[in-house]
């Protein structure tokens, strides 16, 4: 059985509550009501919406254009947020 993308993040949540000490999952609780009441997430970008054009630094601090690199073809991005 497959599982969907938001039953996957149930379960690293529900792991995660069952884990963390009760101050932890107070303090992510809060924080994703915050982000709930600011409205972001009604604004963020949804499958098939285009994105603005940038500019982000690449891993070796060289400016990349969104612009430039669809001209090549398919732009993907991924967001690491590291190892805290």
């Amino acid at each position: 059985m497959t599982r969907t993308l938001q039953q996957r993040l149930d379960g690293i949540r529900t792991a995660f509550e069952g884990k963390a000490p009760p101050e932890a999952v107070e303090i992510m609780h809060r924080a994703t009501q915050a982000l709930t009441d600011s409205g972001q997430a009604d604004r963020a970008l949804g499958v098939g919406d285009r994105a603005p054009e940038f500019d982000l630094k690449d891993s070796m601090g060289r400016n990349i254009r969104s612009g430039e690199m669809l001209e090549r073809g398919p732009l993907v991005l991924t967001f690491f947020r590291g190892h805290w």
